[in-house]
C-alpha cells in the first residue's frame, strides 16, 4: 500500500486526501490549524455566511419597490457572528467525519518536510512522529498579508479572519484594499447599515475583474451610500481609543471606528523544510508547481494558495485531487485556468468564466462578444433588479463560447451553464437552442448567444 502524508487540512487538503484514500492509499493528514483550513473556518465560509445576511438586508432595503412595507431593521452584529463561527466550525466538523469515515489518519500538529519523502508532525505538546510517504502533498495555505505600517490589533485594526469576534456595530468601517476580499467585505458591511469608505490604490474597484462589471459594482455602491477613494494609497494605519486613521500617501487622513485591511495573502511556507528539501520557491515565497502540481522535487506536490497559482477554494481542491490522480496512476487532466469559474459576492455578485474581455482587447485571442443589461429581462424587472448584464465571448466562424461574465443577483449560480458552455467547447448556438424557464434570468444568458449566431 502507498502512503500519501498531507500537510494542511484545507480544500486542497483534505478533497486530496478523499482522492487517495478512494484510490486505495494509506492516507495521513497533519493539520495545525483545524480541518477545512482557511477556507472554511476564517475565510471562505465565514465571510460568504456574513454576506448572507447583508443579502437579505439588501432585499429588504428594496422590498419598498416591490409593495412591501418593511419597518427598519436592524443587525445583532454578535448574534450574525455567533452563527457564522458555530456554521464554521460545523463544516469543520463535517470533513473531519468523512475523512474519519473513509479511512483517513488525521494527526493534529504541524507538519514539516526532512527531506522529499519523510513528514515530522510536531504535537501541540512537543511530541514529535515521523511519517515515511511515497507521495507528500503540501498543502499549507496562506495568511492575511500586514505591513509594519499597519499592523492589526484585533479589535479596530483587523484582519479578515478577525472581524468574526465584533459584538458590536462599527460607527464607520474603513476598508483598505479593493480587491476581491476588500470589495466582498465593504459590500457586505454596508448592506447591514454600517458607513463604509473604500480605500482604494487603483483607480477603479476589483482592478482584476472585468472592467464593465466594476462600473457597475462602484456605481451601486456609490449610489448605496459608500465612499469610494480610488488611486490613494494607504500609507499607515493607527489607532488612538476608538479613534482609527488610515494616512494616504498624498497627505489626506481618513478617520473611522475600525479597520480591515485587505492587502492580499503571504503564503505559510516558511519553516516547512521546502528548500532544505530542495522544492523550488517562487517569488513571495509561493511554492513552484507545474499543471499536475508537482513540485520541483519528485514525489512532493503542493496545492492551493501557497501555491500562488489562483486563490480560490475550487481551485486548491482541483490542484489537490489533480496531484493524487497524478502520483497514484488514475487518469488525470491537466490544470485549466481558463475553464475556473469565479465569483465576487459584492452586491451585485460578478462572476466570470474562461477568457477575458482585456486578454480579447489585448489580442490575445480573436472572439466575438455581446452584452445584454439585465433590466431588459422580465424576471428581473419582476424583482425589482436594475442592475447588471450577461457578457459571453465567442470564437469568430466557430462560435464555441470562450468565455463569459454574469453581473447581478445569484450571479454565482447563473455562471454555470456559461462554465459548462466553455468546458465542453458548446457553441454560442447550441447554448441558445437549449431551452430555459420562462421568466427566469437565465433566459438572458440564452438570449445572448442568440445574438452570436453568425458572430
Amino acid at each position: 500500500m502507498t502512503r500519501v502524508v498531507i500537510v494542511g487540512g484545507g480544500p486542497g487538503g483534505y478533497e486530496s486526501a478523499l482522492v487517495a484514500a478512494q484510490l486505495g492509499a494509506e492516507v495521513v493528514v497533519v493539520d495545525s490549524d483545524g480541518l477545512g483550513g482557511s477556507a472554511v473556518l476564517t475565510d471562505c465560509v465565514p465571510s460568504k455566511t456574513l454576506i448572507a445576511t447583508a443579502e437579505v438586508m439588501t432585499d429588504l432595503g428594496a422590498a419598498g419597490a416591490l409593495g412591501i412595507q418593511v419597518d427598519a431593521p436592524t443587525v445583532d452584529l454578535a448574534k450574525v457572528n455567533e452563527r457564522v463561527k458555530a456554521l464554521a466550525l460545523a463544516q469543520s466538523a463535517d470533513i473531519e467525519r468523512r475523512l474519519t469515515r473513509d479511512g483517513v489518519t488525521v494527526v493534529r500538529g504541524r507538519g514539516r518536510l526532512d527531506g522529499p519523502g519523510r513528514v515530522i508532525a510536531t504535537a501541540p505538546d512537543g511530541t514529535e512522529t515521523t511519517y515515511d510517504a511515497g507521495a507528500v502533498l503540501l498543502a499549507t495555505g496562506a495568511s492575511p498579508r500586514t505591513l509594519p505600517s499597519a499592523v492589526p490589533d484585533g479589535e479596530r485594526i483587523l484582519t479578515w479572519e478577525q472581524v468574526y469576534d465584533l459584538d458590536e456595530m462599527p460607527e464607520h468601517l474603513i476598508v483598505v484594499g479593493s480587491g476581491v476580499t476588500g470589495a466582498e467585505f465593504a459590500s457586505a458591511y454596508q448592506a447591514l447599515g454600517i458607513p463604509v469608505t473604500l480605500v482604494s490604490s487603483r483607480d477603479r474597484v476589483l482592478p482584476g475583474e472585468d472592467a464593465d462589471a466594476s462600473l457597475v459594482l462602484e456605481e451601486v455602491a456609490q449610489r448605496r451610500g459608500m465612499t469610494v477613494l480610488g488611486r490613494s494609497r494607504m500609507e499607515s494605519v493607527t489607532r488612538d481609543g476608538d479613534v482609527v486613521t488610515v494616512a494616504l500617501t498624498d497627505g489626506r487622513t481618513v478617520q473611522g471606528s475600525h479597520c480591515i485591511l485587505a492587502l492580499g495573502s503571504v503564503p505559510n511556507t516558511s519553516g516547512l523544510g521546502l528548500e532544505e528539501a530542495g522544492i523550488v520557491l517562487k517569488e513571495g515565497g509561493f511554492v513552484n508547481v507545474d499543471r499536475v502540481s508537482r513540485t520541483s522535487v519528485r514525489s512532493v506536490y503542493a496545492a492551493g494558495d501557497c501555491t500562488g497559482v489562483l486563490m480560490l477554494a475550487s481551485v486548491a481542491a482541483m490542484q489537490g485531487r489533480i496531484a493524487m490522480y497524478h502520483h497514484l496512476g488514475d487518469a488525470v487532466q491537466p490544470l485549466d485556468l481558463k475553464k475556473v469559474a469565479s465569483n465576487v459576492f459584492t452586491a451585485p455578485e460578478i462572476a466570470t468564466v474562461g477568457w477575458s474581455q482585456r486578454a480579447i482587447d489585448a489580442g490575445e485571442i480573436e472572439a466575438a462578444s455581446i452584452m445584454l443589461p439585465l433590466r431588459g429581462n422580465p424576471r428581473a424587472k419582476m424583482q425589482g433588479v436594475r442592475d447588471g448584464f450577461v457578457k459571453l465571448f465567442c470564437r469568430p466562424g466557430t462560435q464555441i463560447v470562450v468565455g463569459g461574465v454574469v453581473v447581478g443577483p445569484r450571479a454565482s449560480e447563473l455562471i454555470h451553464p456559461v462554465s459548462l458552455a466553455v468546458a465542453e467547447s458548446l457553441t454560442a448556438d447550441q447554448v441558445a437552442q437549449a431551452f430555459t424557464v420562462y421568466p427566469s434570468m437565465s433566459g438572458s444568458i440564452a438570449e445572448a448567444a442568440r445574438r452570436l449566431h453568425r458572430a
